[in-house]
Protein backbone atom coordinates (compact mmCIF):
# COMPACT_ATOMS: atom_id res chain seq x y z
CA UNK A 1 0.00 0.00 0.00
CA UNK A 2 1.39 3.39 -0.76
CA UNK A 3 2.05 6.00 1.47
CA UNK A 4 0.39 8.76 2.04
CA UNK A 5 3.48 10.85 0.57
CA UNK A 6 4.12 8.50 -2.39
CA UNK A 7 2.75 9.12 -5.76
CA UNK A 8 -0.45 7.27 -7.12
CA UNK A 9 0.40 4.53 -9.90
CA UNK A 10 -0.72 4.88 -13.33
CA UNK A 11 -3.07 2.56 -13.18
CA UNK A 12 -5.20 4.71 -10.24
CA UNK A 13 -4.57 7.99 -11.80
CA UNK A 14 -6.61 6.64 -15.09
CA UNK A 15 -9.40 5.17 -12.84
CA UNK A 16 -10.04 8.03 -11.35
CA UNK A 17 -9.85 9.89 -14.39
CA UNK A 18 -12.59 7.90 -15.64
CA UNK A 19 -14.94 8.03 -12.73
CA UNK A 20 -14.53 12.09 -12.81
CA UNK A 21 -15.67 12.06 -16.39
CA UNK A 22 -18.60 10.12 -16.02
CA UNK A 23 -20.01 12.08 -12.95
CA UNK A 24 -19.28 14.94 -15.69
CA UNK A 25 -21.64 13.49 -18.34
CA UNK A 26 -24.26 12.60 -15.54
CA UNK A 27 -24.04 16.21 -14.39
CA UNK A 28 -24.41 17.66 -18.44
CA UNK A 29 -27.07 15.20 -19.27
CA UNK A 30 -28.74 16.13 -16.08
CA UNK A 31 -28.52 20.00 -17.16
CA UNK A 32 -29.68 19.13 -20.42
CA UNK A 33 -33.14 17.02 -19.47
CA UNK A 34 -33.78 19.80 -17.25
CA UNK A 35 -33.39 22.41 -19.54
CA UNK A 36 -35.49 20.42 -22.26
CA UNK A 37 -38.55 20.00 -20.18
CA UNK A 38 -38.29 23.95 -19.17
CA UNK A 39 -38.51 24.27 -22.30
CA UNK A 40 -41.94 21.79 -23.30
CA UNK A 41 -43.78 22.71 -20.35
CA UNK A 42 -43.47 26.16 -20.85
CA UNK A 43 -43.79 26.33 -25.12
CA UNK A 44 -46.87 23.94 -24.07
CA UNK A 45 -48.71 27.55 -22.63
CA UNK A 46 -48.96 28.64 -26.40
CA UNK A 47 -50.53 26.65 -29.32
CA UNK A 48 -52.18 26.63 -32.43
CA UNK A 49 -56.15 26.16 -32.26
CA UNK A 50 -59.11 27.05 -34.52
CA UNK A 51 -62.59 28.95 -34.25
CA UNK A 52 -65.74 30.04 -36.29
CA UNK A 53 -64.68 33.78 -36.02
CA UNK A 54 -62.15 35.49 -38.69
CA UNK A 55 -59.67 34.96 -36.77
CA UNK A 56 -58.91 31.31 -36.62
CA UNK A 57 -55.27 30.44 -36.66
CA UNK A 58 -54.00 33.53 -34.84
CA UNK A 59 -51.71 32.59 -31.89
CA UNK A 60 -54.16 31.01 -29.43
CA UNK A 61 -53.01 30.35 -25.80
CA UNK A 62 -54.17 27.13 -23.71
CA UNK A 63 -55.41 29.22 -21.19
CA UNK A 64 -57.55 32.00 -21.13
CA UNK A 65 -56.15 35.13 -19.42
CA UNK A 66 -56.88 35.80 -15.84
CA UNK A 67 -57.83 39.40 -16.45
CA UNK A 68 -58.43 40.32 -12.67
CA UNK A 69 -56.35 43.29 -12.48
CA UNK A 70 -58.95 44.83 -14.81
CA UNK A 71 -61.47 43.06 -12.65
CA UNK A 72 -59.92 45.17 -9.89
CA UNK A 73 -59.76 48.08 -11.92
CA UNK A 74 -63.99 48.05 -12.54
CA UNK A 75 -64.57 47.09 -9.00
CA UNK A 76 -63.04 50.32 -7.64
CA UNK A 77 -63.66 53.06 -10.37
CA UNK A 78 -64.86 56.15 -8.71
CA UNK A 79 -68.28 56.47 -9.30
CA UNK A 80 -68.57 53.12 -7.04
CA UNK A 81 -68.89 55.20 -3.73
CA UNK A 82 -71.95 55.26 -1.34
CA UNK A 83 -70.95 59.03 -0.21
CA UNK A 84 -71.02 60.57 -3.62
CA UNK A 85 -74.01 63.73 -4.10
CA UNK A 86 -76.46 63.38 -6.41
CA UNK A 87 -77.03 61.87 -9.15
CA UNK A 88 -74.21 59.17 -7.85
CA UNK A 89 -74.01 57.04 -4.31
CA UNK A 90 -76.47 56.18 -2.02
CA UNK A 91 -79.01 58.78 -3.22
CA UNK A 92 -78.25 57.89 -7.08
CA UNK A 93 -81.23 56.49 -9.91
CA UNK A 94 -80.32 53.68 -11.36
CA UNK A 95 -81.29 50.50 -13.67
CA UNK A 96 -80.67 47.19 -14.80
CA UNK A 97 -81.26 45.44 -17.79
CA UNK A 98 -80.99 42.10 -16.13
CA UNK A 99 -83.23 40.87 -19.78
CA UNK A 100 -80.34 41.47 -21.97
CA UNK A 101 -79.40 39.40 -24.46
CA UNK A 102 -76.78 36.52 -23.37
CA UNK A 103 -75.20 33.64 -24.90
CA UNK A 104 -74.97 35.17 -28.39
CA UNK A 105 -72.41 36.72 -30.24
CA UNK A 106 -70.87 39.53 -29.04
CA UNK A 107 -72.61 42.23 -31.63
CA UNK A 108 -75.95 41.08 -30.64
CA UNK A 109 -75.25 42.21 -27.31
CA UNK A 110 -73.24 45.04 -28.25
CA UNK A 111 -76.01 47.11 -30.09
CA UNK A 112 -78.43 46.30 -27.14
CA UNK A 113 -76.50 47.05 -24.53
CA UNK A 114 -75.43 50.54 -26.47
CA UNK A 115 -79.05 51.50 -27.21
CA UNK A 116 -79.62 50.78 -23.12
CA UNK A 117 -77.09 52.45 -22.12
CA UNK A 118 -78.85 55.84 -24.35
CA UNK A 119 -82.12 54.71 -22.71
CA UNK A 120 -80.77 54.95 -19.64
CA UNK A 121 -78.79 58.11 -20.37
CA UNK A 122 -82.39 59.82 -21.39
CA UNK A 123 -84.13 58.64 -18.43
CA UNK A 124 -81.17 60.33 -16.07
CA UNK A 125 -80.47 56.59 -14.72
CA UNK A 126 -77.03 55.40 -14.55
CA UNK A 127 -76.79 52.40 -16.52
CA UNK A 128 -76.10 49.08 -15.19
CA UNK A 129 -73.09 47.45 -17.19
CA UNK A 130 -72.19 43.67 -16.66
CA UNK A 131 -70.07 41.39 -18.33
CA UNK A 132 -70.24 39.60 -21.86
CA UNK A 133 -71.68 36.10 -21.28
CA UNK A 134 -70.03 34.27 -24.39
CA UNK A 135 -72.13 31.44 -26.90
CA UNK A 136 -69.82 28.85 -25.57
CA UNK A 137 -69.11 27.89 -29.33
CA UNK A 138 -67.86 31.12 -30.20
CA UNK A 139 -65.79 31.54 -26.77
CA UNK A 140 -61.63 30.87 -28.05
CA UNK A 141 -60.86 28.56 -25.29
CA UNK A 142 -62.32 25.04 -24.81
CA UNK A 143 -64.74 24.99 -21.60
CA UNK A 144 -62.27 22.73 -20.06
CA UNK A 145 -59.87 26.09 -19.56
CA UNK A 146 -62.64 28.09 -18.40
CA UNK A 147 -61.58 30.68 -15.77
CA UNK A 148 -61.81 29.23 -12.88
CA UNK A 149 -65.33 29.86 -10.74
CA UNK A 150 -66.97 30.13 -14.09
CA UNK A 151 -69.94 28.49 -15.24
CA UNK A 152 -70.11 29.87 -18.49
CA UNK A 153 -67.38 31.95 -20.42
CA UNK A 154 -67.44 35.65 -19.41
CA UNK A 155 -65.29 38.55 -19.87
CA UNK A 156 -65.40 41.82 -18.67
CA UNK A 157 -66.91 44.46 -20.83
CA UNK A 158 -64.05 47.16 -20.08
CA UNK A 159 -61.53 44.21 -21.93
CA UNK A 160 -63.85 45.13 -25.04
CA UNK A 161 -65.03 48.58 -25.03
CA UNK A 162 -64.55 51.88 -23.45
CA UNK A 163 -66.44 54.82 -22.80
CA UNK A 164 -69.49 56.08 -20.84
CA UNK A 165 -71.25 52.17 -21.47
CA UNK A 166 -68.35 50.40 -19.25
CA UNK A 167 -68.33 53.22 -16.80
CA UNK A 168 -66.43 56.09 -18.50
CA UNK A 169 -66.48 59.59 -18.08
CA UNK A 170 -69.27 61.55 -19.85
CA UNK A 171 -68.78 64.80 -21.59
CA UNK A 172 -66.94 67.13 -19.68
CA UNK A 173 -69.60 69.54 -17.73
CA UNK A 174 -72.41 66.62 -17.96
CA UNK A 175 -73.70 65.93 -14.97
CA UNK A 176 -75.50 62.24 -15.91
CA UNK A 177 -74.55 59.81 -13.42
CA UNK A 178 -71.94 57.05 -14.41
CA UNK A 179 -72.88 53.67 -15.29
CA UNK A 180 -71.82 51.31 -12.81
CA UNK A 181 -70.74 48.01 -12.68
CA UNK A 182 -73.59 45.00 -11.74
CA UNK A 183 -71.51 43.87 -8.61
CA UNK A 184 -71.78 47.22 -7.49
CA UNK A 185 -75.23 47.94 -8.13
CA UNK A 186 -75.66 44.83 -5.28
CA UNK A 187 -74.32 47.57 -3.23
CA UNK A 188 -76.12 50.66 -3.60
CA UNK A 189 -79.16 48.84 -4.87
CA UNK A 190 -80.00 45.96 -2.40
CA UNK A 191 -82.53 43.83 -3.38
CA UNK A 192 -85.50 44.90 -1.24
CA UNK A 193 -84.57 48.43 -2.54
CA UNK A 194 -85.74 47.55 -6.13
CA UNK A 195 -88.81 47.55 -8.17
CA UNK A 196 -88.61 45.12 -10.98
CA UNK A 197 -90.58 45.29 -14.07
CA UNK A 198 -91.41 42.20 -16.17
CA UNK A 199 -90.79 42.83 -19.93
CA UNK A 200 -94.66 41.11 -19.72
CA UNK A 201 -95.42 44.08 -18.52
CA UNK A 202 -94.53 46.93 -20.94
CA UNK A 203 -94.06 44.51 -24.31
CA UNK A 204 -97.82 43.73 -24.91
CA UNK A 205 -98.36 47.16 -24.25
CA UNK A 206 -95.82 48.62 -27.00
CA UNK A 207 -96.65 45.93 -29.42
CA UNK A 208 -95.19 46.34 -32.77
CA UNK A 209 -94.41 50.53 -32.75
CA UNK A 210 -91.85 52.22 -34.17
CA UNK A 211 -88.76 52.55 -32.60
CA UNK A 212 -88.45 55.84 -31.35
CA UNK A 213 -92.03 55.22 -29.39
CA UNK A 214 -91.03 51.97 -27.76
CA UNK A 215 -88.12 54.14 -26.59
CA UNK A 216 -90.10 57.01 -25.54
CA UNK A 217 -92.32 54.44 -23.79
CA UNK A 218 -89.59 53.43 -21.84
CA UNK A 219 -88.01 56.47 -21.01
CA UNK A 220 -91.08 58.26 -19.52
CA UNK A 221 -91.70 54.86 -17.28
CA UNK A 222 -88.05 55.16 -15.80
CA UNK A 223 -88.16 59.02 -15.37
CA UNK A 224 -91.69 58.83 -13.08
CA UNK A 225 -91.10 56.12 -11.54
CA UNK A 226 -89.92 57.07 -8.04
CA UNK A 227 -87.95 53.90 -6.68
CA UNK A 228 -84.11 54.75 -7.32
CA UNK A 229 -83.43 51.32 -8.13
CA UNK A 230 -84.66 49.47 -11.14
CA UNK A 231 -84.18 46.06 -12.81
CA UNK A 232 -85.99 45.10 -16.11
CA UNK A 233 -86.48 41.50 -15.54
CA UNK A 234 -87.45 39.46 -18.26
CA UNK A 235 -90.72 37.21 -19.67
CA UNK A 236 -90.21 33.55 -19.80
CA UNK A 237 -88.53 32.03 -22.86
CA UNK A 238 -91.40 30.36 -23.51
CA UNK A 239 -93.83 33.21 -23.69
CA UNK A 240 -91.20 35.26 -24.93
CA UNK A 241 -88.04 34.14 -27.03
CA UNK A 242 -86.88 37.47 -27.03
CA UNK A 243 -87.81 39.62 -24.29
CA UNK A 244 -85.48 42.05 -24.47
CA UNK A 245 -86.23 45.85 -24.24
CA UNK A 246 -85.00 46.31 -28.05
CA UNK A 247 -85.72 43.20 -29.41
CA UNK A 248 -84.63 41.05 -32.47
CA UNK A 249 -87.97 41.85 -34.42
CA UNK A 250 -86.88 45.68 -34.18
CA UNK A 251 -82.84 45.39 -34.84
CA UNK A 252 -83.91 43.65 -37.98
CA UNK A 253 -86.61 45.83 -39.31
CA UNK A 254 -86.88 49.07 -40.79
CA UNK A 255 -88.53 50.01 -37.34
CA UNK A 256 -84.88 50.33 -35.97
CA UNK A 257 -84.14 53.80 -38.16
CA UNK A 258 -86.69 56.12 -36.43
CA UNK A 259 -83.98 55.76 -33.08
CA UNK A 260 -81.01 56.89 -35.45
CA UNK A 261 -81.48 60.67 -35.39
CA UNK A 262 -80.84 60.74 -32.07
CA UNK A 263 -78.87 57.62 -30.80
CA UNK A 264 -76.37 58.77 -33.89
CA UNK A 265 -75.60 62.09 -32.34
CA UNK A 266 -75.82 60.67 -28.24
CA UNK A 267 -72.50 60.79 -26.18
CA UNK A 268 -73.42 57.17 -25.97
CA UNK A 269 -72.11 56.34 -29.66
CA UNK A 270 -70.14 59.51 -29.62
CA UNK A 271 -67.36 58.45 -27.28
CA UNK A 272 -67.62 54.81 -27.31
CA UNK A 273 -64.10 53.41 -27.87
CA UNK A 274 -62.33 50.50 -27.87
CA UNK A 275 -60.54 49.03 -25.06
CA UNK A 276 -56.86 49.30 -23.91
CA UNK A 277 -56.53 45.91 -24.93
CA UNK A 278 -57.62 46.29 -28.69
CA UNK A 279 -56.08 49.60 -28.81
CA UNK A 280 -52.80 47.36 -27.83
CA UNK A 281 -53.75 45.14 -30.46
CA UNK A 282 -54.12 47.23 -33.54
CA UNK A 283 -51.13 49.53 -32.67
CA UNK A 284 -49.08 46.14 -32.09
CA UNK A 285 -50.19 44.83 -35.88
CA UNK A 286 -49.72 48.79 -37.25
CA UNK A 287 -46.56 47.46 -38.53
CA UNK A 288 -48.28 45.02 -41.21
CA UNK A 289 -49.86 48.00 -42.93
CA UNK A 290 -47.03 49.67 -44.11
CA UNK A 291 -47.66 49.81 -47.86
CA UNK A 292 -45.24 48.41 -49.56
CA UNK A 293 -46.07 48.86 -53.25
CA UNK A 294 -44.94 52.06 -55.56
CA UNK A 295 -44.90 55.43 -54.14
CA UNK A 296 -47.89 57.07 -56.03
CA UNK A 297 -46.99 59.68 -58.06
CA UNK A 298 -49.35 62.91 -56.17
CA UNK A 299 -49.40 63.49 -52.79
CA UNK A 300 -51.59 61.37 -50.06
CA UNK A 301 -52.10 60.29 -46.60
CA UNK A 302 -49.37 58.71 -44.64
CA UNK A 303 -51.67 56.52 -42.68
CA UNK A 304 -52.14 53.28 -43.86
CA UNK A 305 -55.88 53.19 -43.02
CA UNK A 306 -57.01 56.17 -45.10
CA UNK A 307 -55.89 54.13 -47.89
CA UNK A 308 -57.28 50.91 -46.99
CA UNK A 309 -60.06 48.78 -47.89
CA UNK A 310 -61.17 46.29 -45.27
CA UNK A 311 -63.92 43.38 -46.36
CA UNK A 312 -65.59 41.34 -43.86
CA UNK A 313 -65.43 37.75 -46.41
CA UNK A 314 -66.78 35.01 -43.90
CA UNK A 315 -66.74 31.69 -45.44
CA UNK A 316 -68.08 28.01 -44.85
CA UNK A 317 -70.25 28.11 -42.09
CA UNK A 318 -72.03 31.07 -42.92
CA UNK A 319 -74.20 29.17 -46.02
CA UNK A 320 -76.48 27.67 -43.14
CA UNK A 321 -77.00 31.56 -41.55
CA UNK A 322 -77.82 33.16 -45.66
CA UNK A 323 -79.95 29.99 -46.31
CA UNK A 324 -82.30 30.74 -43.04
CA UNK A 325 -82.36 34.11 -44.02
CA UNK A 326 -83.61 33.68 -47.53
CA UNK A 327 -86.38 31.35 -46.14
CA UNK A 328 -87.85 33.92 -44.12
CA UNK A 329 -87.10 36.55 -46.95
CA UNK A 330 -85.12 38.45 -44.46
CA UNK A 331 -84.15 42.46 -44.82
CA UNK A 332 -80.63 43.94 -44.20
CA UNK A 333 -79.89 44.10 -40.28
CA UNK A 334 -80.07 47.25 -37.77
CA UNK A 335 -77.86 50.27 -39.18
CA UNK A 336 -77.40 48.58 -42.48
CA UNK A 337 -80.96 49.63 -43.63
CA UNK A 338 -80.07 53.31 -43.35
CA UNK A 339 -81.51 54.88 -46.47
CA UNK A 340 -77.67 56.80 -47.15
CA UNK A 341 -76.14 54.08 -48.01
CA UNK A 342 -75.41 52.64 -51.52
CA UNK A 343 -75.69 49.11 -51.64
CA UNK A 344 -80.01 48.57 -50.19
CA UNK A 345 -81.52 45.19 -50.41
CA UNK A 346 -85.45 44.41 -51.12
CA UNK A 347 -86.47 41.18 -50.18
CA UNK A 348 -87.50 40.36 -54.02
CA UNK A 349 -91.52 39.97 -54.35
CA UNK A 350 -92.92 36.23 -54.90
CA UNK A 351 -91.61 34.50 -51.60
CA UNK A 352 -93.39 34.02 -48.32
CA UNK A 353 -92.19 34.19 -44.57
CA UNK A 354 -91.23 30.69 -43.77
CA UNK A 355 -91.67 29.46 -47.92
CA UNK A 356 -89.42 31.52 -50.35
CA UNK A 357 -89.19 30.67 -54.14
CA UNK A 358 -85.92 29.02 -55.56
CA UNK A 359 -84.96 31.73 -57.07
CA UNK A 360 -85.51 34.43 -54.44
CA UNK A 361 -83.35 31.75 -52.68
CA UNK A 362 -80.23 32.08 -55.21
CA UNK A 363 -80.46 36.43 -55.11
CA UNK A 364 -80.07 35.98 -51.10
CA UNK A 365 -77.21 34.12 -51.59
CA UNK A 366 -75.23 36.49 -54.12
CA UNK A 367 -75.50 38.92 -51.64
CA UNK A 368 -75.15 37.05 -48.51
CA UNK A 369 -72.95 34.64 -49.37
CA UNK A 370 -70.95 36.22 -52.65
CA UNK A 371 -69.14 33.60 -55.30
CA UNK A 372 -65.04 34.14 -55.53
CA UNK A 373 -65.49 36.39 -58.84
CA UNK A 374 -68.23 38.27 -56.96
CA UNK A 375 -66.02 39.73 -54.29
CA UNK A 376 -62.98 40.24 -56.67
CA UNK A 377 -65.71 42.17 -58.40
CA UNK A 378 -66.85 44.31 -55.46
CA UNK A 379 -63.47 45.14 -54.28
CA UNK A 380 -63.15 46.41 -57.34
CA UNK A 381 -66.48 48.47 -57.70
CA UNK A 382 -66.07 50.03 -54.31
CA UNK A 383 -62.60 50.97 -54.92
CA UNK A 384 -63.73 52.64 -57.86
CA UNK A 385 -66.45 54.30 -56.85
CA UNK A 386 -64.63 56.08 -53.40
CA UNK A 387 -61.99 56.66 -55.91
CA UNK A 388 -64.52 58.94 -57.96
CA UNK A 389 -67.51 59.69 -55.40
CA UNK A 390 -65.70 60.24 -51.97
CA UNK A 391 -65.07 63.97 -51.18
CA UNK A 392 -62.60 63.59 -49.09
CA UNK A 393 -59.92 63.91 -51.66
CA UNK A 394 -58.11 60.55 -50.78
CA UNK A 395 -56.14 59.78 -53.97
CA UNK A 396 -55.22 56.23 -53.95
CA UNK A 397 -56.67 52.89 -51.89
CA UNK A 398 -53.38 50.14 -52.58
CA UNK A 399 -53.66 48.30 -48.37
CA UNK A 400 -56.37 45.82 -48.41
CA UNK A 401 -57.48 43.95 -44.77
CA UNK A 402 -59.32 40.65 -45.63
CA UNK A 403 -61.62 39.72 -42.34
CA UNK A 404 -61.92 36.04 -43.78
CA UNK A 405 -62.47 32.38 -41.83
CA UNK A 406 -61.05 31.43 -45.12
CA UNK A 407 -58.03 29.39 -45.98
CA UNK A 408 -55.79 27.15 -48.01
CA UNK A 409 -55.67 27.05 -52.13
CA UNK A 410 -59.61 29.81 -51.94
CA UNK A 411 -57.48 32.24 -49.98
CA UNK A 412 -54.48 31.88 -51.89
CA UNK A 413 -56.00 32.26 -55.59
CA UNK A 414 -58.47 35.41 -54.00
CA UNK A 415 -54.72 37.01 -52.54
CA UNK A 416 -52.66 36.24 -55.96
CA UNK A 417 -55.83 37.73 -58.08
CA UNK A 418 -56.24 40.65 -56.34
CA UNK A 419 -52.35 41.46 -56.09
CA UNK A 420 -53.04 41.63 -60.24
CA UNK A 421 -55.85 44.16 -59.74
CA UNK A 422 -52.90 46.93 -58.02
CA UNK A 423 -53.17 45.66 -54.19
CA UNK A 424 -49.55 45.74 -52.83
CA UNK A 425 -49.93 44.98 -49.27
CA UNK A 426 -52.70 42.45 -48.71
CA UNK A 427 -53.37 41.52 -44.68
CA UNK A 428 -55.54 38.78 -43.55
CA UNK A 429 -57.17 38.30 -40.38
CA UNK A 430 -54.45 35.10 -39.24
CA UNK A 431 -51.44 37.68 -40.26
CA UNK A 432 -52.20 39.05 -36.76
CA UNK A 433 -50.05 38.44 -33.87
CA UNK A 434 -51.76 38.58 -30.89
CA UNK A 435 -51.20 37.96 -27.14
CA UNK A 436 -53.19 36.41 -24.61
CA UNK A 437 -55.64 38.93 -23.57
CA UNK A 438 -55.58 40.38 -26.97
CA UNK A 439 -56.87 36.57 -28.17
CA UNK A 440 -59.37 37.19 -25.88
CA UNK A 441 -61.25 40.05 -27.85
CA UNK A 442 -60.17 39.16 -30.87
CA UNK A 443 -63.56 39.79 -32.52
CA UNK A 444 -63.09 43.32 -31.28
CA UNK A 445 -59.66 43.75 -33.00
CA UNK A 446 -60.97 43.28 -36.48
CA UNK A 447 -63.75 45.53 -35.64
CA UNK A 448 -61.59 48.53 -34.75
CA UNK A 449 -59.30 47.93 -38.40
CA UNK A 450 -62.65 48.11 -39.93
CA UNK A 451 -63.87 50.89 -38.40
CA UNK A 452 -60.60 52.83 -39.28
CA UNK A 453 -60.30 51.99 -42.64
CA UNK A 454 -61.09 54.52 -45.27
CA UNK A 455 -63.56 51.81 -47.14
CA UNK A 456 -65.20 49.27 -45.78
CA UNK A 457 -67.16 45.78 -47.78
CA UNK A 458 -69.46 44.30 -45.21
CA UNK A 459 -72.52 41.72 -45.20
CA UNK A 460 -76.00 43.70 -44.84
CA UNK A 461 -77.03 40.83 -42.48
CA UNK A 462 -74.92 40.91 -40.16
CA UNK A 463 -74.47 42.59 -36.61
CA UNK A 464 -70.95 42.59 -36.68
CA UNK A 465 -71.27 44.75 -40.24
CA UNK A 466 -74.29 47.31 -38.66
CA UNK A 467 -71.84 47.73 -35.46
CA UNK A 468 -69.15 48.95 -37.81
CA UNK A 469 -71.27 50.99 -39.98
CA UNK A 470 -72.63 52.75 -37.00
CA UNK A 471 -69.47 54.07 -35.67
CA UNK A 472 -67.82 54.83 -39.16
CA UNK A 473 -70.83 57.00 -39.74
CA UNK A 474 -70.77 58.60 -35.89
CA UNK A 475 -67.06 58.81 -36.92
CA UNK A 476 -67.94 61.14 -40.19
CA UNK A 477 -66.99 58.54 -42.31
CA UNK A 478 -69.20 59.49 -45.58
CA UNK A 479 -71.80 56.99 -46.65
CA UNK A 480 -70.10 55.36 -50.33
CA UNK A 481 -67.34 54.21 -47.77
CA UNK A 482 -69.76 51.56 -46.55
CA UNK A 483 -70.27 49.13 -49.10
CA UNK A 484 -72.50 45.79 -49.09
CA UNK A 485 -72.41 43.19 -51.10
Amino acid sequence: MAGWNEKPSSTWRMSGQLAGNRRRHYWVLFVVLIVVLFLLTHSASVTKTTSQHPADSRLRYEEPPTLEKLKKWERELPQHNLDLPFPEGKTGRYVKFSNQVKRLGWNNALNELLMNTHLAYESKRAYVFQPFVWKEEHYTWPKSKYRNGEHLPQTPLNAIISGPTAGGPWDVGDDAPRSISAEWFDVVCPKHERRVINTREVKPVIGWADGIDIFNYWKQLLLDAPERCIEIEPEHYKKDFYPQTFDLWLWGSNRVLSLWPTFSKSPTSRLLEPSPIVLSAVERNAYLFVPRGPRPTQAVSRSPYDRMLAIHARRGDFKEACLHLAKWNSTFYSWNLLEELPDPFVPPPGGEQGNNTPENVEKYLEHCLPTFDDIVAKIRDSRHDYLKQSKKGHKTLDVLYLLTNAEGEWLDQLKATLKEDGWHTIVTSKDLELDQEQTEVNMAVDMEIARRAAVFIGNGWSSFTSNIVHKRLVDGKEPISCRFY
